[in-house]
């Protein structure tokens, strides 16, 4: 009996549905992080993405002009978004951003989309959903790839203007994650449609989650085609299929919603019974029949990769923006609160990862932009920049108690923390894409020979097993190649390279290059250990994605510090951190993996190889922690570039927030002043800011200029300590007014 045959009776079938996830998407830079050598002169020739001039002229027209339309608080507190809101939406072409021109639509790059999308979502949660769906994964990227000419035609341009608004309905009560038990159902038949009898399918439905739904116009569907009568062939179930449908069609229901934690985006359901539908509704026509699934992972890819992990970047900005702002201008026991180590800690961690985020933003859509689509990058950034957000958003929340917890316009975290667990749920839950996804597509498409060898192993042709022994010696060669690699870097750091310009970046290069190495022989002694049990064993091979996932982080933030930032010592502590933060995690991993391992003596060979003998991992410094949280209240370049995506609008927290951060940094000099003359002879006394103020103006201490700018300091800073009130019955009462209530300014010095 051969190895090929022997190893067919053990390792299990694959599905269709899983097949098809497996041959879906590109290869892209990860793949040199999985066979332990990554690419980083491919990561510096990418070709660096810019709005273009009509990209530009959007952001400051129709999107500017959008955010002035919304007031997110009032949004969540309504029941529908505003119909100037939709139509402005529709008028402008927002839902056309990856319609061709020729269409009519805008036909931005993934770049463009990406920060159309955080920008809004910093604004509104609830308007950047119903922007991006139309924009990700739905009918109009679907008919782009797979429609055929008439149906392109007629639904594209209506698409792109906004006469329709599309929905695209997959997920069921009964099967989510498992497409594959998907049980919404289509009869082949025929029946009648504008007065003809044709060929059609009989379509009965129930989906759940489907959002844009009660709004939609134009229903895009999900469901598994069975041919009893053989009108198509002798087989029986011909698979899932993707049809078109308009919400006029007889029996379409749409319209009931769902409330996804009062985030007012329109999501809902879906229902039909025995629904006729003509072949011409399936997208691509009748010789589609099948390959709804194929098309459907096809086209995800890009969407996964650019919509959600905009939001959690978006997030992360937000949540940046204020949180530093607020700590610097908030004092307690006489200094601002962002100089207590325990707030510096979590200010440190909120402003590495937002640096990281924004790496792997623009490294993600930059390779959109080539024009490959590749799903394991894609699912990396949507877990990890939609946790890290979350991660983020927390920390901040913690900073700013009970700030944060008030809700109200002024409040900039509360409808952010909302719409958190949305991002994190959507477009396959993150527990799936991190256990299931990352790593299991990951090894079958990112090593050059594991495909081969199972597609080889399921064949039944003749010559599958002299073909199978070819792959075979390649990949123990392969493998070999790759001990060798990880046990030389883990041992002689001599031999781990680099290739970057700047001495900052070359140790941490060379410890991507050396942790990159380890996982290779982690994968390849798991796959030959465990063979097809280790797609069950998830704890695993979530811990090897990791290991992926962290190290291209990494390496985005090597590119974007590189490329993107000007004034590299002053965001050097941002850089320090995210790098080390990402490492760390890596590290943790790979430890966690090999202390994990079922198998004793792989275990061992496991730590020889990669020299891993002790659980200890590299942390971050005290030192980096309070020179990144000092360095992230300053004023300066980077902080505008790492919250380029918050929009200000006059007299919104943001706003208010940003005039008081703004105001202390001029007076700095001047409060310096105050507090040294206060301490060498106190104001008793002391009634508030103002009233030690007008004394030591009377004593010549400071002049009336200096007055003047420490009085206007001081009634941004109150404002900005406050807090969003409400009458007995829930009336909100303006900030102005508030602020006639008693003075708590007594530590503005």
């Amino acid at each position: 009996m051969s190895i090929r045959t022997s190893l067919k009776k053990v390792l299990p079938p694959i599905s269709v549905t899983e097949q098809e996830a497996l041959d879906a998407g590109d290869v892209w830079i990860e793949s040199s992080i999985y066979q332990g050598k990554p690419d980083m002169q491919a990561l510096r020739d990418i070709p660096q993405a810019k709005l273009s001039a009509e990209e530009q002229a959007f952001m400051d027209g129709p999107v500017s002009e959008l955010l002035g339309m919304i007031d997110d608080f009032e949004l969540n507190n309504g029941d529908h978004i505003p119909q100037d809101v939709l139509d402005f939406l529709g008028k402008n072409r927002f839902f056309s951003m990856i319609i061709p021109k020729k269409f009519g639509g805008l036909e931005f790059s993934p770049y463009a989309n990406s920060t159309i999308v955080a920008t809004i979502a910093a604004k509104s949660g609830a308007i950047a959903v119903t922007v991006m769906v139309p924009n990700s994964l739905g009918p109009g990227e679907l008919l782009m790839h797979y429609g055929t000419n008439e149906q392109q035609d007629y639904w594209l341009p209506r698409l792109a203007d906004g006469r329709d608004i599309p929905c695209f309905a997959l997920t069921s009560p009964e099967a989510g994650s498992d497409a594959g038990a998907i049980p919404d159902a289509a009869i082949v038949t025929k029946g009648e449609y504008n007065g003809e009898e044709v060929l059609g399918l009989r379509v009965s439905w129930d989906k759940r989650y489907i959002t844009l739904a009660p709004i939609a116009t134009v229903l895009g569907l999900a469901f598994k085609v069975f041919d009893p009568e053989q009108l198509l062939g002798d087989k029986l179930e011909l698979g899932i299929t993707c049809a078109l449908l308009p919400k006029s069609h007889p029996g379409v229901e749409l319209g009931n919603r769902h409330d996804p934690m009062g985030v007012r985006f329109y999501n809902g359901t879906t229902r039909g019974q025995d629904v006729f539908i003509p072949m011409d509704f399936i997208i691509g026509g009748q010789k589609n029949i099948g390959r709804g699934w194929q098309m459907l992972v096809s086209c995800l890819g890009a969407g996964r990769g650019i919509s959600l992990p905009a939001m959690g970047v978006a997030t992360a900005q937000s949540a940046f923006k204020g949180t530093v702002e607020y700590s610097f201008v908030r004092e307690q026991f006489g200094v601002p609160i962002g100089r207590f180590e325990g707030i510096q800690e979590k200010m440190a961690d909120i402003a590495g990862k937002t640096f990281l985020l924004e790496a792997m933003r623009v490294l993600t859509t930059e390779g959109l932009g080539l024009g490959v689509k590749p799903s394991v990058v894609t699912a990396i950034a949507k877990y990890h920049m939609t946790e890290l957000g979350r991660d983020v958003m927390n920390s901040a929340m913690d900073i700013q108690a009970g700030k944060a917890i008030q809700r109200g316009p002024q409040n900039t975290l509360a409808g952010g923390y909302a719409a958190l667990p949305i991002a994190i749920t959507v477009e396959g839950a993150n527990i799936l894409t991190r256990n299931l996804m990352i790593f299991g597509q990951g090894a079958m498409r990112c090593h050059p020979y594991l495909k081969d060898m199972v597609d080889l192993i399921h064949s039944n042709e003749s010559s599958a097993d002299k073909e199978f022994n070819k792959v075979l010696r390649k990949t123990v060669g392969f493998s070999v190649k790759n001990a060798f690699r990880s046990f030389g870097k883990g041992y002689l750091p001599f031999l781990r390279g680099s290739e970057s310009a700047l001495p900052e970046v070359r140790k941490y290069e060379k410890r991507v290059n050396s942790i990159s190495a380890k996982l290779a022989p982690l994968a390849d002694l798991s796959l030959a250990v465990l063979g097809g049990d280790l797609k069950k064993a998830e704890l695993l091979s979530a811990r090897l994605g990791d290991v992926m996932s962290y190290l291209y982080g990494a390496m985005a933030a090597i590119r974007f510090y590189e490329q993107r930032i000007e004034d590299r010592k002053l965001a050097l502590p941002y850089f320090e951190y995210a790098m080390q933060w990402s490492l760390q995690q890596a590290d943790q991993a790979i430890v966690n993996f090999i202390n994990n391992f079922p198998n004793t003596p792989t275990r061992g060979l496991m730590r020889l190889l990669t020299n891993t003998y002790s659980n200890s991992v590299a942390g971050i410094s005290d030192e980096l922690v309070r020179e990144l949280s000092m360095a992230s209240m300053q004023d300066n370049s980077v902080k505008a570039q790492l919250t380029h995506l918050v929009r200000v609008s006059p007299g919104d927290g943001n706003d208010i927030n940003e005039q008081a951060f703004k105001a202390k940094h001029a007076v700095a000099h001047l409060l310096g002043k105050v507090q040294k003359a206060l301490r060498k002879e106190p104001v008793v006394p002391f009634i508030s800011f103002e009233h030690a103020l007008n004394k030591l103006q009377e004593k010549g201490v400071v002049n009336a200029q200096e007055a003047a700018q420490l009085h206007d300091y001081n009634e941004k800073r109150k404002l900005a300590v406050r807090v969003d009130e409400y009458t007995f019955d829930m009336e909100l009462l303006p900030a102005s007014q508030t602020l006639k209530a008693v003075d708590g300014g007594q530590n503005a010095a």
